[in-house]
């Protein structure tokens, strides 16, 4: 895993590249690749990538390119199965130069051009500069586990083409100001996190997973950019779903995710797993320790809030398969010095408290020498593994009578009756209408939304009832509308959830701030489809999640182990805004602070921060509320970290100085 950055002249005047700016941007992300750095130049071009080594560690310096050097590509990621394309494009006449991944790239491009990405199995993003066509490829993988930023840009006497691993790459070129993008924060408040395209700076995009972006430089005009996919989630149309014998699904299940995990071990050093008390890492720790025919290293984080601690079954586990777990501590304490950090690394907000403690758990990896993390993120997206599925199971059967949608009745009264305020019913009918029908999903992004009611300035309040967020995810409505209603919200679940919030500020961003890549074994593809076309009676089973995974783990893990539900990972905040509040989080929630930024009213954040105090334990209001008050001081943090550094006594992000 690395880091990549560059800038492309979109004039059609080949203007000469500042390469200094080029160098900042590389440095701005030195994080991702602390081995080493390379560039490219060209008229009108230039590439910049930092080296985290993995694979081929003496000979893979990037950029790299094709025989006669036409072609050259900077690349964040591994390819899984670059041993055997090598030995495939060699037959065919290739020449290869280095024992590195990357250099698949070139030469896949001489073959098949943009087509490329349809031969690739991996996690990655990449640039891909064709001198003879005058052509440039950014591409980012099927699940976007690798992140990719880009934007357009005035300067000078045209425009340019800015793209990197990280907005921090691209706020170093020092041709773009840092502003908020306030459709962006609305949209934050929606899913709990950033799924692209759109980000929390203004101008700045993402792209999607499963997209290239294709920038063609004719001479003398314009470029031409444009952006497409070559890879969605495909579902089967409901009623032709796969059904088969459990035993032989799961026959078939354990022999894909055993390859995928066993194609994640191929590296030149050595790989280690997180390993928690769930399933999820469970499986990935023991069918790894059985790969490399000893105990992998594994990592667990203790929650110091007895109410919140996992360790004892994940020491279970540990025991079961051998391995001897490193453990990091987590309370309030250490949320507190990692909150900033965390922000920091996310360049955007962050509302779920994990995040933070994953990333003192990454810093754990690095700080014992390792590189590469195995971790057991998907497979609660394609076996429906979050509680919502099982809610909206169970209120859908109240819709079966035509024209009485009485779960939405429900969901009414039980808002009415919990004090809660609602959204106009235009809006809640047209976002219901972009996902195909009422989602499990739309009860869990509910309850962050309802922050908007509760905290936001009338002027971002009226913007935020102006739009329907779900439409700047761009989803296949139609599509949606033929799929069974689980694998609707399963779409909605890889589309949002897993790249937004598991990929970004809970996967890359933060294993990365630490040099650390992490892999993902239920993001392979071959995983993906056989989950894909499977019946949902095998994912969510009456109210047994992730139904198929627990009857093949039952040969790998400890029965109560492979059979334990479902629990949210979760760290304390709470002193994020009740007693012994940091001066920081005080600063960021003065009347003062607020005004500037104006996100949020502070008359009403001083009442929720008072009302919150004596609201019950465990309920829905009080979820939504602390929810709520933590994405407040996330947003202000993010806005002081990368906008305006006078809200509070923290020092603010700087970019490097371009000399």
């Amino acid at each position: 895993m690395c880091g990549i950055a560059g800038m492309i002249d979109l004039s059609g005047l080949r203007r000469p590249v500042e390469q200094a700016r080029v160098r900042a941007m590389a440095q701005a992300i030195v994080h991702r690749g602390p081995d080493d750095d390379g560039f490219f130049f060209a008229p009108g071009i230039g590439f910049a990538n930092r080296r985290l080594s993995i694979v081929g560690l003496a000979d893979g310096k990037q950029p790299l390119a094709n025989e006669d050097k036409s072609i050259h590509a900077v690349f964040n990621g591994e390819f899984y199965d670059y041993p055997e394309l090598k030995a495939e494009l060699e037959g065919r006449g290739h020449t290869f130069r280095t024992h590195c991944d990357t250099e698949l790239i070139p030469h896949l491009w001489e073959d098949y051009q943009d087509r490329l990405v349809d031969r690739l199995q991996g996690q990655f993003a990449f640039a891909v500069f064709d001198s003879r066509n005058n052509r440039v490829v950014l591409a980012r993988d099927q699940f976007g586990i690798c992140p990719l930023y880009w934007a357009r840009v005035r300067h000078g006497d045209g425009e340019w083409l800015l793209f990197g691993s990280e907005i921090k790459a691209i706020l170093s070129s020092g041709m773009i100001v840092p502003r908020p993008n306030r459709r962006g924060i609305s949209g934050f408040f929606t899913f709990f996190s950033m799924p692209g395209p759109l980000t929390v700076f203004e101008n700045i995009q993402a792209l999607r997973p499963g997209q290239i972006l294709d920038i063609r430089l004719p001479d003398n005009r314009p470029a031409l950019v444009e952006r497409r996919s070559y890879f969605d989630l495909e579902y089967p149309e409901q009623g032709k779903e796969r059904i088969g014998s459990i035993p032989e699904l799961a026959d078939e299940f354990e022999k894909v995710l055993y390859d995928s995990v066993q194609r994640r071990l191929r590296a030149d050093v050595p790989v280690v797993s997180y390993l928690s008390g769930g399933v999820d890492s469970g499986i990935v720790v023991a069918m790894a320790s059985k790969a490399l025919g000893r105990p992998i290293p594994s990592f667990t984080i203790r929650i110091t809030d007895p109410a919140l601690d996992e360790t004892s079954r994940a020491m279970e586990t540990a025991r079961h398969v051998g391995c001897d777990p490193y453990v990091v501590d987590f309370g309030a304490g250490e949320a507190m010095k990692t909150y900033p950090d965390l922000v920091t690394a996310a360049e955007s907000p962050v509302i779920d408290t994990s995040c933070a403690a994953l990333l003192m758990l990454s810093r754990a990896v690095h700080d014992r020498g390792y590189k590469v993390v195995l971790t057991g993120e998907g497979s609660d997206e394609w076996l429906a593994g979050y509680p919502w599925h099982k809610i909206h199971k169970m209120t859908r059967f109240m819709d079966l009578l035509p024209g009485m949608p009485l779960s939405h009745k429900l969901r009414d009264a039980a808002m009415i009756l919990g004090g809660g305020p609602r959204y106009p019913e235009s809006q809640r009918a047209s976002i219901r209408a972009s996902v195909g029908g009422h989602n499990g999903w739309l009860d869990f992004y509910g309850i962050v939304g309802l922050s908007k009611l509760r905290l936001f300035s009338p002027e971002l309040l009226e913007l935020a009832l102006d739009h329907n967020p779900y439409q700047d995810l761009e989803l296949p409505t139609s599509k949606l509308n033929t799929y069974h209603p689980l694998n609707r919200e399963l779409y909605l679940s890889g589309r949002a959830h897993l790249v937004g919030l598991l990929l970004n500020a809970k996967g890359d961003r933060i294993a990365m701030h630490n040099s650390v890549e992490a892999r993902y074994p239920f993001l392979d593809e071959k995983v993906f489809r056989f989950l894909a076309d499977i019946h949902p009676k095998y994912k969510l089973r009456r109210t047994t999640e992730k139904y198929l995974l627990r009857v093949m783990a039952e040969r790998w893990l400890p029965k109560n182990i492979a059979w334990r539900q479902k629990a949210m990972f979760r760290a304390p905040f709470d002193s994020l805004y009740l007693d012994n509040v940091p001066t920081f989080v005080e600063q960021l929630l003065s009347e003062e602070s607020l005004r500037k930024t104006g996100y949020f009213e502070p008359s009403k954040v001083a009442h929720w921060r008072e009302k919150y105090k004596s609201l019950g334990r465990f309920n829905a209001t009080r979820l939504s509320v602390e929810m709520g008050l933590i994405g407040v001081v996330s947003t202000q943090l993010w806005h002081h970290t990368y906008v305006d550094p006078s809200l509070c006594e923290l020092p603010g992000w700087q970019a490097p100085i371009i000399s």
